[in-house]
């Protein structure tokens, strides 16, 4: 069902075009030569609750083109990857529906091919450790 529910959410976000976010603002340059920043492409999955973050582009600046479900569609306020020492670090910030400045914090691991941080809720300002898993 999971799956199923990522591939919907991935062919309906795919066929929309990614209508915000910087698809909407601006032409998404190819992420910079080395970066590593196109391994965060795709459809990733938080099995504790089925929450989805589909990435479809990372510029050469580390801007991310991305759109967050549980279970409807959100765009992210800013969407951020960066290097740290050798790694690949992820900040996702929501402001839509509810979310009041809820952010995600997370760090790729290729070992694992998970993103692995910390979820912080706005609302009940908690911090909760979270993973996501690759879907597709």
């Amino acid at each position: 069902m999971k799956l199923f529910t990522a591939r919907v959410l991935m062919t309906l976000v795919l066929a929309a075009g990614f209508p915000v976010g910087l698809a909407a603002e601006t032409e998404t340059e190819p992420p910079a030569a080395g970066s590593g920043f196109d391994t965060l492409l795709g459809l990733w999955v938080r099995p504790d609750g089925g929450y989805q973050v589909a990435i479809q582009a990372v510029d050469g600046d580390g801007n991310i083109d991305a759109m967050y479900a549980n279970p409807q569609a959100l765009p992210f306020a800013k969407a951020k990857a960066y290097r740290k020492d050798d790694r690949i670090e992820v900040f996702l910030e929501l402001r839509a529906g509810g979310y009041n400045g809820s952010t995600y914090t997370l760090t790729y691991d290729p070992d694992k091919d998970i993103l692995r941080g910390v979820y912080y809720q706005a609302v009940a300002r908690q911090n909760f450790g979270v993973y996501f898993e690759r879907a597709r």
